[in-house]
């Protein structure tokens, strides 16, 4: 299949290098990187922001006025049957043509066009905020993908660390039951833990190929030698105080907002279609006096302040404006939704990250302990005071420990980064501070005025403003909202001292 490289022009140029020439992925960085600037949902989510960019415009050029034209050209025949059989029918026939123009002007809608311009802007934000989240999301999927990935490698290397011990075992075993040292239970014994081993090496590098895949996919190259992930640094310092940084940054709250903005622009749209409009209305027109000729002519110019409105439709607008009052009503409750969803999401990852942290450092001390006490046993098994089973089990304890060490490294990185997600703090300003950022306003305000006329729509705009209510952001009406969940108290009980 054909590839033509094709990135946005405001693609960091050492980032479409970096594409381009597939050059396997060594550094942190330039897996977020190019996750950030290549990743093709998030591409697809920024052209689609600035789709919905010229809705706005579509929505302001309904301030100005619109001019439309009609010609016509058209075959009249008519035949007045005779009133007698003495009188022959009359007939008439010919070809005419005109043309006309009309100019249309709002000059008050009661609201009608600043609520579609309302409805359109409610509308780019919630897309923006959605485009925050896919960016944040193919950021976080990277991120764990490269854990995942030096996890699964470093899974690799201690299967292949624990295969061969056993093989040695075997080895020493076989040769142990040759001199009648040991019995052919041991040797099977150790057989049945090598080719375990042996099975277990398998599945470590099936996981290992199968996170260079995922790596491939969320990075858009391969992964070369990966160097450790930078530390992760948080804006805040407590969970409480993650809860509130998530209210007011997180996309996914902002869009909740967003969204019930929107159902509430399209209430005062429906609301003000209750109410009469004043439109100025120009015609000019070159038309034919007859319906058969065009030999005699007629210009016509002609000004008019129109007013019209609804009298009575059975109650069609009034049941409308009762489903947009509900419809918005439920977009309401859904932020109260989304607030207890974020702060579940982001006390469990919390939690987790703090877990895990606590976990790794005694899961450090019980792989040094781990250790000791296999190297131990292989010393004392040859002199009898430890028997094979006994060594056999040293060394899955030592598999065990160091296999929970390296997922917990790995998950507490991963659960770090989730809190950052549910908080709305994963973003190039926390992970690359120095690179330079996607704007999508930049392309909004380039746009936004595209259809305006200097002077002329601002004041359109006032005057159609004046019977729409303020825009404020509604507050939260679950009893719910106002719990917050406690962070895990992780308890530190007193450390023995070790033997050495």
């Amino acid at each position: 299949m054909a590839v033509a490289v094709d990135l946005p022009d405001e693609t960091p140029a050492d980032v479409l290098q970096l594409s381009e020439s597939g050059t396997p992925i060594t550094a942190f960085t330039d897996a977020l990187r190019l996750a950030y600037w290549t990743s093709p949902a998030v591409l697809a989510q920024r052209a689609a922001v600035r789709g919905i960019d010229y809705r706005v415009v579509q929505a302001r050029a309904a301030y100005g006025p619109k001019l439309d034209f009609q010609l016509r050209q058209g075959y009249t025949r008519d035949v007045d049957d005779a009133t007698s059989v003495f009188s022959p029918a009359a007939t008439r026939e010919g070809w005419t043509n005109s043309a006309s123009a009309i100019l249309t002007q709002p000059l008050f809608t009661f609201g009608r066009n600043f609520a579609a311009e309302r409805f359109s802007v409610a509308q780019r934000n919630f897309q923006a905020q959605a485009l925050r989240s896919t960016e944040q999301q193919a950021l976080l999927d990277t991120i764990a993908a490269y854990v995942g990935l030096l996890r699964d490698r470093a899974g690799v290397a201690i299967a292949q660390d624990n295969l061969d011990i056993l093989r040695a075992e075997q080895s020493d075993t076989s040769a142990r039951f040759k001199v009648r040292e040991v019995t052919s239970t041991d040797v099977q014994q150790v057989t049945t833990r090598a080719e375990l081993g042996q099975a277990q090496l398998y599945a470590a590098q099936r996981d290992a190929a199968s996170s260079e895949a995922a790596f491939a996919q969320k990075v858009g190259v391969p992964a070369g030698t990966l160097a450790a992930p930078n530390p992760l640094d948080l804006p805040v310092r407590t969970l409480e105080e993650a809860y509130a940084y998530a209210e007011a940054n997180n996309p996914v709250l902002q869009a909740a907002h967003y969204r019930e903005a929107v159902s509430r622009a399209s209430l005062e749209q429906v609301k003000a279609d209750l109410m009469p409009r004043v439109d100025l209305q120009g015609t000019a027109s070159y038309s034919s006096l007859s319906a058969y000729n065009n030999k005699a002519r007629r210009r016509e110019q002609r000004g008019e302040v129109v007013v019209s409105g609804p009298i009575y439709e059975s109650g069609l607008r009034q049941a409308r404006v009762a489903e947009a009052q509900a419809a918005n009503d439920a977009d309401w409750r859904l932020i109260d939704g989304a607030v207890r969803d974020n702060r579940a999401g982001l006390a469990t990852a919390w939690n987790e990250w703090k877990a895990q942290e606590a976990a790794i450092d005694r899961l450090a001390i019980s792989v040094d302990a781990a250790q000791r006490a296999l190297d131990g046993a292989r010393l004392q098994e040859p002199a009898g005071l430890i028997t094979t089973l006994d060594v056999l089990e040293l060394t899955r304890d030592l598999l065990n420990v160091r296999s929970s060490y390296n997922n917990s490294i790995a998950s507490a990185y991963v659960a770090q980064a989730r809190v950052l997600a549910q908080m709305g703090a994963l973003d190039p300003r926390w992970l690359l501070p120095d690179d330079p950022r996607y704007d999508p306003q930049a392309h909004f305000e380039k746009v936004k005025h595209r259809a305006d006329i200097p002077l002329f729509t601002p004041l359109m705009r006032a005057l159609d403003g004046i019977s729409v209510g303020p825009k404020t952001r509604r507050a939260l009406r679950d009893p719910g909202t106002q719990v917050e969940t406690p962070a895990v108290k992780l308890s530190t009980p007193a450390v023995p001292e070790s033997a050495n």
